[in-house]
């Protein structure tokens, strides 16, 4: 009775150091997907300057905001030095994944990695985007969790793959010429590279001018198949999604 007593304790507690390691493991803190009224509001809240005169002052609250340029034509380039990138909430330009997993007794998750280290460009001609290409540095990935960080990169195998890129290969008419205030969506056509393989893809992108910068986020589903990506599994995982999305928030400015 006793041997089988610790048999079965033995047998509980492996089970819960499991889900203990699997919820170190894929988390539970689950930023918000990309959405473009987020990312203006970020642009919003860091170009915005206030000043608010003293009490029997002459001087008067004023507001300033970047001023729009004038025309869109010419080369817009990642800007780094808007927003603050953290993993709960960037407010600045960054490329990610998000994965949904199954775990048994613990339901649902959403595992998602991020990495600021994303760059490019596009070149705008009236109402028509002529070349853009876009490259993320895939080894500065950071997850919910420092210990974490690294099954994700093991995944996609930075240390040779350490980049995944996306090129244009053809122009996009935008329809209109950006303007102030107006969003625009678009599917841009291209080269999509992840873990040293490339596929063509159509990357659904919305877009709006603020100010002098433009605002820029997009998400597609991808297959990781596809690019010869393994992701990690355990007996306690009961499925993994064989796809995922990955998605951008960018801001340009020239």
């Amino acid at each position: 009775m006793n041997r089988n007593r610790w048999i079965v304790v033995a047998g509980v507690v492996g089970v819960v150091a499991a889900a203990a390691f699997f919820i170190w493991f894929f988390g539970r803190s689950t930023p918000d997907e990309v959405s473009l009224e987020d990312a203006i509001s970020s642009v919003s809240s860091t170009s915005t300057t206030t000043t608010v005169a003293a009490s029997g002052s002459d001087d008067t609250t004023t507001t300033t905001t970047a001023a729009a340029p004038e025309g869109v034509d010419g080369t817009w380039t990642v800007d780094p030095s808007i927003g603050e990138f953290s993993f709960d909430d960037a407010t600045s330009s960054f490329a990610g994944f998000r994965i949904n997993e199954e775990l048994s007794s613990l339901g649902s998750v959403t595992a998602v990695g991020r990495t600021p280290g994303v760059s490019g460009s596009f070149t705008l001609e009236g109402s028509t985007m002529t070349a853009a290409s876009f490259e993320a540095d895939l080894t500065q990935i950071v997850t919910d969790d420092s210990r974490r960080d690294n099954k994700a990169k093991g995944a996609l195998e930075v240390s040779t793959f350490p980049t995944a890129t996306f090129t244009v290969t053809s122009p996009i008419d935008l329809g209109v010429e950006p303007a102030e205030g107006t969003a625009l969506s678009i599917v841009a056509s291209g080269d999509l590279n992840v873990h040293g393989v490339t596929r063509q893809v159509e990357f659904p992108l919305e877009a709006q001018l603020v100010g002098d910068v433009i605002v820029v986020v997009g998400s597609i589903n991808i297959v990781f198949a596809d690019y010869d990506v393994e992701l990690p599994s355990a007996p306690i995982v009961l499925s993994v999604e064989d796809n995922g999305i990955l998605e951008v928030q960018l801001f340009f400015t020239r």
